[in-house]
Parts: C-alpha cells; sequence; structure tokens
C-alpha cells in the first residue's frame, strides 16, 4: 500500500519523530543528495538548548555501504523528498516550503 503525503519542513520532524523506527527503510533526498538505507536509530537530543532530531541510516549503495548520522533539524529546509517504508507500507512525503 503506498501514500503520498505534502508536509512542511517542521512537520516532517514531527513525521519522522512519530513514525520512523529501527529497521524501517528510508529515502531522503535533500538538495543533491539521495541517502536510501536502513533506520538503525532515531536519536532525539537536546544540544544548547535547541532540538535535534538525529536519525542513524545504514546506507544501501553498491559504491557506499556505511552508516551516517543526519541531523534532520539541520537539513529540513532542504529536504525535497523522503520515502518511508515500514512492513509494506510505503509513505512517499514532498515537502512544500514554509
Amino acid at each position: 500500500m503506498e501514500e503520498e503525503i505534502i508536509l512542511n519542513p517542521d512537520e516532517v520532524i514531527e513525521y519522522i519523530k512519530e513514525n520512523v523506527q529501527d529497521h524501517d527503510t528510508i529515502e531522503i533526498s535533500y538538495n543533491r543528495i539521495y541517502a536510501p538505507g536502513t533506520v538503525l536509530g532515531v536519536i532525539l537530543e537536546d544540544k544548547f538548548g535547541e532540538e535535534n532530531l538525529i536519525l542513524r541510516i545504514h546506507l544501501n549503495g553498491e559504491l557506499v555501504n556505511d552508516t551516517v548520522e543526519v541531523n534532520m533539524h539541520a537539513i529540513k529546509d532542504d529536504i525535497i523528498e523522503i520515502r518511508h517504508t515500514k512492513g509494506e507500507q510505503l509513505t512517499t512525503i514532498i515537502v512544500e516550503d514554509n
């Protein structure tokens, strides 16, 4: 089953907090970067009074097969699209400008 939703950057952060869990598949397209992989962790940090949502992702690829941490608050305004797969459910998030 596939679902498509349109969210603003702040709503994307809330979506990730509420819906993304370990072992889900996620594909993030932001700026000129495409990062597909498996979620290893969703970490909510508070640094210097600011909230940071960190996604730890094991990247899939022929050339790159590594683990990265992506600060979603740092890139939220550059996100173009996110594809989130949980089991049989695929959600495509299109990000609109504020």
